[in-house]
């Protein structure tokens, strides 16, 4: 550690929390050298202005995670880095179950694997609170377990393995459905619905009903919360990441609506049962249709190319299934959230991050 400042690697670096922990590093000018390893390059990777800045501070190594051919170019000697982070996973939807394997499983398996031959301090693994039974009560970190995603299957898997690795001390962290600046996944889709119906002048109808548990935590909180526990915690520890704010569908939906000035309404727990009994993967099937031709309109009119950013929404997160998670815990090792709730001004940040990278329409915020 040069100057007591320990050198990182930052594993999917070019992910959402992988550059939101990087900037973070960075401007807070926390450590002698950050290393990040990414199949994606930074250039093809929409950062904003700020990521593009903290990326010409840290080294960038383009490498598949789930070879160890690879994996041995990332980690050439013992003691060459003090932590590592991983926040590299396969988190698009509707990829094949092997591509799960190899990409979430064995990625992190292996990752962790070389990292502990290479004494590393401590290896800070993010899992996924989707891991927890769907139920009614809170989750806290001994709730009982069954993954109800397909990632949070595997990251489950990755969890039972590190216990079995010689010589690794680790931390896993549980978030919920994190949102905040670059987010593609959960909050940003339904913010994108909010603006197709904006352009159709439509009503928006929901499955379910206003009380179904989405619980959120703000990457900026995750960030934080993975560098506080590089040196607190025991071996071997776990923690939820959720903020105060019991964030509900009705959250969402409202600060959608606010944000598009669009009318909305739900179709009731009766509704929503039948269709899931009738064939909830033609259900998906229609919501997606719906949605994915209007948005491709939208970005042709507005003359967007290319955009990473879509309305889909996987059949898996359709289910009546709360992600109902209790982030508390964190806070007895003195922890604070910065970010205690979901607020209109958070999802208004994050459609004009992308507007000003010119991938989200003009002209459909409120």
């Amino acid at each position: 550690m040069a100057d007591g400042k320990p050198n990182v690697l930052v594993l999917g670096g070019c992910g959402f929390i992988g550059r939101n922990l990087i900037v973070y590093l960075v401007e807070n000018d926390l450590c002698a050298s950050i290393t990040t390893a990414d199949k994606s390059l930074p250039m093809t990777s929409w950062l904003t202005p700020t990521q593009k800045t903290a990326f010409e501070k840290v080294k960038f190594q383009q490498v598949n995670l789930s070879k160890e051919s690879f994996l041995g170019k990332v980690f050439t000697e013992p003691g060459q880095y003090d932590y590592v982070f991983n926040c590299a996973a396969e988190t698009k939807a509707s990829q094949s179950p092997e591509d799960y394997e190899q990409r979430v499983f064995e990625l992190s398996k292996k990752s962790a694997e070389f990292a502990a031959k290479n004494k590393v301090k401590r290896f800070i693994e993010v899992s996924d609170a989707a891991v927890y039974k769907a139920g009614e009560k809170k989750s806290k970190e001994d709730g009982k377990l069954e993954p109800w995603t397909v990632v949070a299957k595997y990251k489950a898997q990755v969890e039972e393995a590190l216990p079995k690795i010689d010589g690794l001390d680790y931390i896993i962290v549980r978030p919920c459905f994190v949102y905040g600046p670059s987010c593609l996944n959960y909050v940003m889709p339904r913010l994108i619905i909010g603006a197709v119906y904006k352009h159709t002048n439509s009503k928006m109808e929901l499955l379910w009903d206003g009380k179904l548990k989405l619980n959120t935590v703000h990457v900026k909180d995750v960030v934080r919360a993975l560098w506080h526990l590089k040196d607190h915690g025991n071996k071997g520890d776990i923690f939820n990441l959720a903020d105060s704010g019991d964030t509900t569908q009705e959250t969402i939906t409202k600060h959608v609506a606010s944000l598009f000035g669009i009318k909305y309404s739900y179709m009731g727990w009766m509704k929503s049962k039948a269709a899931e009994k009738a064939m909830m993967k033609v259900v998906c099937q229609e919501v997606n249709e719906r949605h994915l031709q209007p948005w491709a309109d939208m970005l042709k009119e507005a003359e967007v190319d290319l955009s990473p950013l879509s309305p889909y929404i996987d059949q898996e997160l359709l289910y009546n299934k709360n992600l109902y998670i209790d982030g508390s815990a964190i806070e007895k090792t003195g922890f604070k959230y910065e970010h205690p709730e979901l607020t209109e001004a958070g999802c208004r940040e994050m459609v004009q991050d992308y507007i000003d990278l010119g991938i989200f329409p003009k002209g459909f915020l409120a």
